[in-house]
């Protein structure tokens, strides 16, 4: 039997706009830095994953859900995001499922737009959910905000019920998905913002700074009374 091979480049073409692209590039980031000691996982956007639904339909493993002798032109899907867990933390081309043990994306987002929300609400979702059987499912819509999620149980998907705040968890991340300052973005079971190195750097900046301001005041207010009661604070401090 002739193996493929494993390298092949990525299909998936331009993105539609800056937003798209910024929006992907912002998940990837955040999930990179939030895992960043973790090398168990995969994560990568706008990648095409190639795959076969020859021996999906007849319910295999996810080692049977792909065939040895699959070729690059006959199936093949390109989420705007996905991550993989339990393999190799890697750069790749692109995501070659019979390569990869069998293994599909644990979680996949889609970004929505004019020209492609009827086809990642429609044929994506039934190749996610019937091929790929991909755990959790979620699309956002950069440009007028619509976030819908999906958690697959006994082979179909359901509707995830979002929180009173309009939040929806993943059950394979670990996380939350939100609406935040116009962005989706990624938020711990307790409710704090994952947030990108810089934000981290200038959240520490800024509390350092806060935390100076108070000494400042406490200092001035213990000059004020030492004042009050004859004594010059230059002499002490």
């Amino acid at each position: 039997m002739i193996f493929p091979p494993g390298d092949i480049y990525s299909d998936e073409p331009p993105l539609e706009s800056d937003l798209h692209r910024e929006q992907i590039d912002l998940l990837i980031c955040l999930i990179k830095w939030w895992w960043r000691d973790r090398q168990d996982f995969y994560a990568t956007g706008n990648l095409t994953i190639y795959f076969s639904t020859a021996v999906a339909s007849t319910g295999g493993t996810p080692a049977q859900r792909c065939l040895p002798n699959q070729k690059k032109s006959e199936e093949f899907r390109g989420p705007d995001f996905f991550v993989v867990l339990d393999t190799e933390k890697k750069d790749g081309k692109s995501w070659v499922v019979w390569q990869e043990d069998g293994k599909y994306p644990n979680v996949i987002i889609e970004m929505l737009s004019n020209s492609t929300a009827s086809v990642d609400k429609g044929l994506k979702k039934q190749i996610y959910q019937n091929t790929f059987r991909t755990p959790d499912y979620f699309w956002f819509d950069p440009n007028n905000l619509e976030l819908q999620g999906f958690h697959l149980v006994d082979g179909q998907y359901k509707n995830l019920v979002p929180t009173e705040s309009g939040w929806l968890w993943s059950q394979q991340l670990g996380l939350y998905l939100a609406v935040y300052l116009g962005k989706l973005r990624f938020f711990t079971p307790d409710g704090q913002l994952v947030m990108l190195p810089e934000e981290e750097s200038n959240q520490q900046l800024q509390q350092a700074n806060q935390q100076l301001e108070q000494e400042r005041e406490r200092a001035a207010i213990l000059a004020e009374r030492l004042r009050a009661a004859g004594i010059d604070p230059e002499q002490i401090f």
